[in-house]
């Protein structure tokens, strides 16, 4: 079974999304074990591009000052393998494939087993192209995750069939960022996602309330945070770990009312 699934053992999952390197890998290492203490049940990190193209301005300046700091996938590489001396909680990474081609695809892919990293989300590689990485993936034990978009329509019941780890289901269009509400209907891509698959799935894009994640979880199996946890990152710099630590908890907490 996939380490993924454990995720969602207890009870709604919560997900924060971080960016690694901003401001600095050791800041990230520390708002990744602040989260896990406060009830995130898997990681996603995010590996930064120059090109970030599913990202709102949020999450694009936390990937520029990454890169300007210095941040290299080798670095990432590196800080997965000082979390997983002690964080056990399933961590994915979320990046673009070119990341992936440039280190080189079998070399990128067979690290991520090797280091620990459960999985695998490429928002710029569509359903169509997955075979490019699906083969490596599976050679290596690494789920590779897919999207699902408001705009999938009659392409949600094939991508349910095929899909590994958790399906992340995006909640409206455009790119990440917080939204004040999310209109997209959801309850419907999820039912049929569940006529076609009991892969776990969760909803993220737009996120950032307790009451928008209790909503959500009681649509889906957990909800995704990226830019809101990013935000307080970008606010708080070194003394964000605190932060984050209590959002995650908050968020943690409303998921579960949904239980």
């Amino acid at each position: 079974m996939s380490n993924i699934r454990r995720a969602f053992e207890n009870g709604k999952a919560f997900i924060p999304f971080i960016t690694c390197g901003d401001p600095d890998l050791e800041t990230t290492a520390a708002v990744v074990r602040a989260a896990v203490e406060n009830g995130a049940d898997l990681i996603e990190l995010g590996i930064p591009f120059s090109d970030p193209t599913a990202e709102g301005p949020v999450i694009q300046e936390a990937n520029v000052r990454a890169l300007n700091g210095g941040v290299t996938t080798d670095k990432i590489f590196g800080l997965v393998r000082e979390l997983r001396k002690d964080v056990t909680v399933p961590m994915v990474f979320m990046t673009y494939a070119n990341v992936v081609f440039s280190y080189g695809s079998e070399r990128f892919i067979s690290t991520c087993r090797e280091i620990g990293i459960d999985g695998l989300i490429l928002p710029d590689v569509p359903y169509e192209e997955k075979e490019e990485f699906l083969p490596l993936c599976r050679k290596y034990g690494v789920d590779l995750v897919s999207l699902i978009a408001p705009t999938s329509e009659n392409r949600i019941a094939m991508i349910a069939k095929e899909a590994e780890g958790f399906l992340y289901i995006v909640s409206s269009l455009g790119v990440t960022g917080t939204r004040s509400e999310i209109k997209t209907d959801l309850a419907s891509i999820v039912d049929v996602v569940r006529q076609n698959t009991e892969i776990p799935c969760a909803i993220g894009f737009g996120i950032s309330t307790p009451e928008q994640a209790e909503k959500m979880a009681g649509i889906a199996d957990g909800a995704i945070v990226g830019s809101a946890i990013v935000k307080l990152i970008a606010q708080y710099g070194k003394d964000a770990p605190d932060y984050v630590g209590k959002y995650v908890k908050s968020m943690k907490d409303a998921v579960l009312r949904k239980e």
